[in-house]
C-alpha cells in the first residue's frame, strides 16, 4: 500500500447536475444502453506507461512530476504496482494496459530483463487476484532504449531483430499469464529516417516475417486473445511502414494475416496521418480487422502526437459510431492512452482527467447508439446509393466496357448531379452531440 492517493475516495457517479471534478457525472457503469450496461460496451482501461511511467517531459524539457516509484529497482516496481492498483480501485474501471518496460526495471541484459518482468507479473497477478481490474492487453516496449533507434522488426542488425523476438516471446507469455484479452504491436521505430541507408524490400520483408512469427506463437500456445497492430505514421522516424490501417492491412495481406491480426486503432494517430479517427475506424470495420482503440486527443495547433485526455464529444461521438456500426468491442476496449499535462502535478489531477475522460465517452457513446437507434443517418446513406440495387445497374460490377457503353447509347442517358446534402447531414449530427 501507497499513501499517495490518501484522501481520494472512489469515484460514484454523481449525474449531470454535479459539480464535483472526482465524480461521474455522466459515466454510470451500470445504466443499460440497449442489451449492454455502459461499462460493457465501453470496457474502459487504464495505460500503465502514461499515468505511472512518464515522467512529465516534452521536446524542450525534462522531468516534472515526481512520483515516489520512479527509480530502476523492484522495490520501486512493486510499489508502482501498488499505486496503480489503488488508482484502479478508485476509478473502478474493469481494465488497465502495459508495456513490460512499464512494470519492470531495466536489467543489464534480456536474462535480467526477464527475471525482472517474470517477478513482477506474479505480483500483479496476486492484486488482480485479489479483486483488481483485468489485463485488456500486453505488449512489449520496442522503441525506446537505445538498441531499437534504427527499429526492432525492421532494424538492419540480426541481433536487434533477435533481441526484439525474444522480448516480444516474454511479453506474450506474461500476458497470456495474466489472462490478457488481447497482445499488441507497436512498431514506434518501425520506419527510415532517410532513404539514402534503407533497403525498403529487406525491411518490409522482416516486418512481415515478424509478425507471421508473433502469429505462429500465438497459436503454440493457445493464446485466446486477439494479435492486434497499432498504426502510427511519421513521429518518430519519417516514414513508418504501420502508417495507417491501409498501408497495414496491404502488409497483412502481403503475408496472408488478414484473418489473423486486427487492429488498434488511436485518435492521436490517426489525426497524425491526415485522417480523421472516424475514417480509421470505418476502414478497419470495412476491412474486417477492426479490434481495439486507443483513445486520447492531439493538440490541433502543435501538429504532433500530445496524447492529451479526450474532452470533445462530437468526435468521440463519431468514433462510436463507427464501432457500433462494427458491432461495438469483442474482445477490445478503449484504452486511455492520454497522459497529464507536464504542469498537472497532483494526484487528483490524474483522478480528475480518467473521470472526464470517461464522461466524454460515456456522452459520446449514448449520442452514437441514439443516432444508430434513429437510423436517420443510414437511410440517408441508403438513398444515396439506392440505384445500385436496381438489378439493371448492379449487374454493370460484372459487366465490360462495351455492354456499359452499349447501355449508355441506347438509354440516352445525360446524368445530373445530385446533392450529397453534407451539411443538412452535419446538422442531423449535431442534434445528439
Amino acid at each position: 500500500m501507497t499513501d499517495y492517493f490518501a484522501g481520494i475516495s472512489p469515484l460514484s457517479y454523481e449525474g449531470p447536475d454535479s459539480d464535483n471534478p472526482l465524480a461521474y457525472r455522466h459515466y454510470n457503469p451500470e445504466e443499460m444502453l440497449g442489451d449492454k450496461t455502459l461499462a460493457e460496451h465501453l470496457r474502459f482501461a487504464v495505460a500503465w506507461w502514461h499515468s505511472f511511467a512518464w515522467p512529465g517531459g516534452d521536446p524542450f524539457g525534462g522531468q516534472t512530476f515526481q512520483r515516489p516509484w520512479f527509480g530502476d529497482t523492484m522495490d520501486l516496481a512493486r510499489l508502482k504496482a501498488d499505486a496503480a492498483f489503488e488508482l484502479f480501485a478508485i476509478l473502478g474501471q474493469p481494465y488497465f494496459c502495459f508495456h513490460d518496460a512499464d512494470i519492470r526495471p531495466d536489467g543489464t541484459d534480456f536474462a535480467e530483463n526477464t527475471r525482472n518482468l517474470e517477478e513482477i507479473v506474479d505480483y500483479i497477478g496476486q492484486k488482480m487476484a485479489d479483486g483488481g481490474p483485468k489485463l485488456l492487453w500486453g505488449t512489449a516496449n520496442l522503441f525506446s532504449h537505445r538498441r531499437y533507434m534504427s527499429g526492432a522488426a525492421t532494424n538492419p542488425d540480426p541481433d536487434v531483430f533477435a533481441f526484439s523476438a525474444a522480448t516480444v516471446k516474454t511479453c506474450m507469455d506474461a500476458t497470456q499469464k495474466l489472462g490478457g484479452e488481447n497482445y499488441v504491436l507497436w512498431g514506434g521505430r518501425e520506419g527510415y529516417e532517410t532513404l539514402l541507408n534503407t533497403d525498403l524490400v529487406r525491411e518490409r520483408e522482416q516486418a512481415g516475417r515478424f509478425l507471421s512469427m508473433v502469429v505462429d506463437y500465438k497459436h503454440k500456445i493457445g493464446f485466446k486473445g486477439a494479435i492486434l497492430v497499432e498504426p502510427k505514421p511519421q513521429e518518430p522516424s519519417k516514414h513508418q511502414y504501420d502508417y495507417d490501417t491501409a498501408t497495414v492491412y496491404s502488409l497483412l495481406k502481403e503475408y496472408g494475416l488478414e484473418n489473423e491480426v486486427q487492429m488498434n486503432l488511436e485518435q492521436g494517430h490517426a489525426i497524425l496521418a491526415g485522417h480523421s479517427f472516424e475514417h480509421e475506424l470505418a476502414m478497419a470495420a470495412s476491412l474486417g480487422i477492426f479490434g481495439s482503440i486507443d483513445m486520447n486527443r492531439n493538440d490541433y495547433q502543435s501538429g504532433w502526437d500530445t496524447d492529451q485526455f479526450p474532452n470533445n464529444v462530437p468526435e468521440v461521438a463519431l468514433a462510436y459510431y463507427e464501432i457500433l456500426k462494427a458491432g461495438g468491442f469483442t474482445t477490445g476496449g478503449t484504452n486511455f492512452d492520454a497522459k497529464l499535462r507536464r504542469q498537472s502535478l497532483d494526484p487528483a489531477d490524474l483522478v480528475a482527467a480518467h473521470a472526464g475522460a470517461m464522461d466524454v465517452c460515456a456522452r459520446g457513446l449514448k449520442a452514437a447508439h441514439a443516432m444508430l437507434e434513429d437510423g436517420k443517418l443510414e437511410e440517408a446513406r441508403s438513398a444515396r446509393y439506392a440505384g445500385w440495387t436496381e438489378p439493371a445497374n448492379a449487374a454493370m460490377l460484372n459487366s465490360d466496357l462495351n455492354s456499359i457503353t452499349a447501355r449508355v447509347l441506347a438509354d440516352g442517358v445525360n446524368p445530373q448531379p445530385v446533392s450529397g446534402r453534407q451539411e443538412v447531414l452535419e446538422n442531423l449530427v449535431n442534434r445528439y452531440v
